[in-house]
């Protein structure tokens, strides 16, 4: 084969999709940053008290029930359908499909919200029972949730509007959306809540006028498109029937997933008090690197996907799958273990101070821990996902998340039980501990199917791509453990101090992983063609 026709046959991702990954990946970052000054303002101002552990609780249910209306069940149907019409039908049809989607899902999104604002002090009995005991978190929670509930009406269909922008590959702006939540949190939290009786009620009321923002910022890009909705009732309309025949399977998994949660909350409710709250810090700062990098992988993909399956182009198909595996290896792996190591002095340097005391850093560290292990899982089912989707196949995701959602429960008696006779210092530790090993046995079968299946084949390459990254990740470890242990006691440095020595570690420790892999011949630039990582 000639040079020039080995040029042809080369396989990478589509034209723009690591720009667009980049794109996703700076604007989640931004909204990360904006949710981390959000999350430090609650430690500072609220500590990890009752109230907090009422509100979690009521931002919790609204958000658990958007993954029926948003970007769970509906987009998994939407994002396939929607381009098989444009690929297919008359710009007119395809309008024509979202006034119809818009109007069939914001009429069962207004009463189902409406049903649940009236439900909430059932709701609360049922999501946390252990806050009947009196010490008043059931009250707090019950008054929040009165009002942080219609937030699922909007942001289900911000989330609407946002997979239409990304089908025209409009990613910075349904990426640059949730900063708006946490400017509007962080604004009610720091001025509004302090200054009224009862501060859980202003902190529920910045949820509301959070969602109403991020549905109001995003239309305007829609009409720029010449594709804001007319909503339309379409119960019986053919490309509305066909998304909720989609949506099915993953309602019943979503109904699994949410059971597994409800069973989470449940333990966590009638562990010590603040318990919820240790396990929300915790994994607020495991989902930085999955925001950062999973969800903006799978966000990109999943159109691109979708169009690959469309036209039959399978070789593209596994080639785009390919990319996406290799770029989250390459970035997950050190993500997690960097996240283990640093695990304490994060959390003191963002959120010890104030109403979080030292008592708190300890018993959030166990649990981080516990979900740092599990970075690489998690991402990995944010990536494999879409290559079921993309293909309209939602019932296999489905199904093997319900055996993930089953062994997760059970995992969660376990460790739980196991930790507390063990008389471990944080019993809640197990939660998170459950939950990434379920996470990782998604993974797998995920894997496996797409293997099996033929739809994925990895190309050449893997063996000496993993050894460069896992020996850049032992010495990335072992470089960050000594110089964190060179500061000694984080507890007694200054903040200026604690942010210093942090960025240091954190600089030093990307500093050696690059230089190792770059020394073992990773060049990073290779992951713009998958031809030059076939070594």
């Amino acid at each position: 084969m000639t040079e020039k026709n080995a040029a042809k046959s080369e396989k990478k991702p589509p034209q723009g999709l690591l720009r667009s990954t980049f794109v996703v990946s700076s604007m989640t970052l931004m909204s990360r940053f904006t949710g981390l000054a959000r999350d430090v303002g609650f430690s500072r101002w609220f500590g990890a008290s009752p109230l907090m552990d009422a509100f979690f609780i009521a931002f919790k249910i609204p958000n658990l029930f958007r993954r029926f209306f948003a970007e769970g069940a509906f987009s998994a149907a939407f994002v396939p359908v929607f381009s098989e019409y444009r690929a297919t039908k008359t710009p007119e049809a395809t309008k024509e499909l979202l006034d119809r989607v818009t109007g069939t899902l914001g009429l069962l999104l207004f009463v189902f919200t409406a049903l649940g604002v009236i439900a909430s002090p059932v709701l609360i009995m049922i999501f946390a029972p252990g806050f009947l005991d009196g010490d008043g978190r059931y009250e707090l929670s019950r008054n929040m949730l009165r009002l942080t509930f219609p937030y699922l009406f909007f942001i289900s269909l911000t989330a609407l509007a946002g997979a239409i922008l990304n089908a025209y590959r409009n990613f910075a702006v349904p990426a640059f959306t949730p900063v708006l939540l946490n400017l509007v949190l962080i604004s009610f939290a720091g001025w509004v809540a302090p200054r009224l009786d009862n501060p859980g009620v202003g902190l529920a009321a910045g949820v509301f006028v959070a969602g109403l923002v991020q549905l109001l910022f995003q239309l305007p890009f829609l009409i720029k498109i010449k594709l804001l909705p007319v909503p339309r009732w379409g119960w019986t309309y053919p490309g509305v029937r066909k998304i909720l025949k989609l949506m099915m399977p993953v309602i019943f998994g979503s109904s699994v997933a949410q059971v597994n949660i409800l069973f989470d909350t449940l333990i966590a409710s009638f562990l010590a008090a603040g318990s919820i709250s240790w396990l929300y810090y915790s994994d607020r700062l495991m989902e930085f690197p999955l925001g950062v990098l999973g969800v903006a992988v799978a966000t990109v993909i999943l159109p691109t996907l979708s169009e690959q399956h469309a036209k039959a182009s399978k070789e593209d198909f596994s080639a785009t799958l390919d990319w996406a595996l290799r770029l989250v290896f390459v970035f997950a792996l050190p993500a997690s273990l960097g996240l283990i190591v640093l695990a304490q002095p994060l959390l003191i340097t963002i959120f010890y101070g104030g109403e979080f005391t030292n008592f708190d850093v300890n018993m959030a560290t166990a649990p981080l821990i516990a979900y740092a292990l599990g970075i690489l899982g998690f991402i990995l089912v944010k990536v494999l996902t879409p290559g079921y989707f993309s293909r309209q196949d939602t019932r296999t995701p489905v199904r093997i998340g319900i055996y993930s959602l089953v062994l997760n429960m059970m995992l969660n008696v376990i460790f739980v039980l196991g930790l507390i006779r063990g008389d471990f210092y944080a019993p809640h530790a197990g939660l998170a501990l459950a939950t990434t090993v379920s996470a990782l046995f998604n993974a797998s079968l995920l894997y496996k199917g797409l293997i099996t299946g033929g739809f994925f084949k990895p190309r050449p390459g893997w063996g000496k791509l993993m050894g460069q990254v896992i020996l850049g990740c032992i010495s990335m470890v072992l470089s960050v453990y000594f110089l964190q242990g060179i500061f000694g006691d984080w507890l007694q440095l200054s903040s200026f101090e604690r942010i210093g020595s942090l960025l240091v570690c954190v600089a030093a420790g990307i500093a050696v992983y690059l230089a190792v892999c770059f020394m073992l011949g990773l060049r990073f630039r290779s992951l713009r063609q998958i031809r030059h990582l076939d070594l």
